[in-house]
């Protein structure tokens, strides 16, 4: 018996869940200094609203995999989507900041479940011809909704007040789970696969010390170099070893590693995550130089980065329809190269560059970003097997906060280590004009490594092919 499916209802209501709840990741980020005044907390203690919620994803995602052949499509999505109500109202009412943070921590697990089972279900319902397009509009979402964030978490917590970032997600939340009841199908099959607990033990004690280890790094005064971190790290490391290992043993792996033979999809993601690392760095580090060197304003500086953000988002679904017309090459090594040519210019910028030059070489770095991003990802998620798609989509999505986390800890100690031994080597006052050269000197540095990781991925994309999907079944889709 074959049911039709309704692909074009199925990917409206995943497009509604998933805005909110990928909104909800950057909502939160421009209220933290409002938040400290209110709980009486200091800046670590905040910060944990964001590196505890990137700390749950990284942990869950890897048990995605599991969940996703134990529970069909309408089980999955409607259970992740009240989980996501669920916290949000914990946090809308919260008396106190444990409150708060459990809420926001619960937000991150339907989050962290939510993006791996809609792009398991992606691949199965549309035929490989159009997942470009399909991924594409898609990406608009996960690219638009944390672009627009923080704008509008300034605006609301000025006019309304920090309780209303919750309040407002609500109605949504609960919209798009009433919009499954009615229209999500189920797709693919619930296969129920054994549980290893030994798995998912070393995949979040890995996964979770891994994200915290880089997160945390930037915050300890001694880096990387801070016998705690180095723990944390080493502990992980040897967790995630033997995590892999053990995988590679099981006849039912939680996370299937073998999807690394495949070479399109190893190329892809690898172009994936080292575009990753420079994203979520430059969305750090560029902020820092606004605010810094150019004198500008948290807000301002939020603005001069929101058109590239909002180019990056609005471009995802026609570099996705190009993708399906022209395939990965004639995309990902122009952009590349534009990659390639955009952090040669950052490495050289300073107080005297031109606002309007800088605020055009972001877009034409976000652009490059949307020509690279999907299409790298879905050619190598094309070429697996059906029964791969779980362990595929579930390892992609691992490594975005793996490679965030990790960014933005590299560029941010390569920057603040450049910029003390500059001081260190002046001699004199050190007055605001050397701590600004200091500070330019240090974002030159880390934009050489973000160089390389251009220099490594322009090198891979050249290597990359149009990959072929080996078992693709069209019957009951309407792609």
């Amino acid at each position: 018996m074959t049911t039709k499916i309704n692909s074009k209802a199925i990917l409206i209501t995943f497009m509604i869940g998933a805005f909110f709840a990928i909104l909800n990741e950057t909502l939160l980020n421009i209220a933290l200094t409002e938040l400290m005044d209110v709980f009486k907390v200091d800046a670590p203690t905040v910060q944990w609203l964001a590196t505890g919620f990137m700390l749950v994803m990284g942990v869950l995602m890897p048990i995605s995999a599991l969940l996703i052949q134990w529970f069909t499509t309408r089980q999955m999505f409607i259970g992740v989507m009240s989980v996501f109500l669920l916290g949000t109202v914990i946090a809308a009412c919260a008396l106190n900041f444990p409150m708060l943070l459990a809420g926001r921590m619960i937000q991150a697990v339907g989050t962290g479940l939510l993006i791996p089972i809609i792009m398991n279900a992606l691949l199965l319902i549309y035929r490989p011809e159009v997942r470009g397009k399909i991924m594409g509009t898609f990406g608009l979402v996960i690219m638009f909704a944390p672009a627009i964030g923080p704008t509008l978490s300034g605006v609301i917590v000025d006019f309304l007040g920090w309780r209303w970032l919750f309040i407002t997600v609500i109605p949504f939340a609960v919209f798009s789970i009433l919009f499954a009841f009615r229209y999500l199908q189920n797709v693919g099959e619930v296969t129920r696969p054994g549980v290893d607990i030994y798995s998912i033990i070393l995949s979040s004690i890995g996964i979770g010390g891994i994200v915290y280890g880089f997160s945390a790094a930037g915050e300890e005064e001694a880096g990387f170099s801070s016998v705690k971190i180095i723990a944390i790290l080493a502990i992980s490391v040897i967790s995630a070893i033997i995590f892999v290992l053990r995988q590679l043993k099981l006849k039912e792996p939680l996370l299937d590693v073998r999807v690394f033979r495949f070479k399109s999809y190893t190329r892809g993601v690898t172009i994936f995550v080292i575009v990753i690392m420079a994203m979520f760095a430059s969305e750090i580090v560029m902020p820092m130089y606004l605010q810094g060197p150019l004198g500008y304003s948290a807000k301002t500086a939020g603005l001069l980065l929101l058109p590239g953000a909002l180019l990056n988002g609005l471009m995802s679904p026609t570099m996705g329809t190009l993708f399906d017309k022209y395939g990965p090459r004639k995309l990902i090594i122009p952009g590349t190269f534009i990659l390639l040519g955009v952090m040669i210019f950052f490495s050289t910028i300073n107080p005297s560059t031109p606002i309007w030059l800088f605020v055009i070489v972001y877009m034409v770095l976000m652009l490059s970003i949307s020509a690279i991003m999907m299409p790298a990802q879905t050619n190598g998620l094309n070429e697996l097997p059906k029964h791969l798609y779980p362990h595929g989509t579930a390892i992609a999505n691992t490594l975005q906060p793996v490679a965030g986390a990790l960014g933005v800890s590299i560029f941010v100690s390569i920057m603040t280590q450049s910029q003390t031994g500059y001081i260190e080597n002046h001699s004199g006052t050190v007055t605001e004009k050397v701590a600004f050269d200091a500070m330019t000197y240090g974002v030159h540095h880390a934009y050489w490594f973000a160089l390389g990781l251009a220099a490594l991925a322009f090198t891979i994309s050249l290597f990359i092919r149009k990959a072929v999907a080996p078992d693709f079944d069209e019957k009951g889709s309407e792609g």
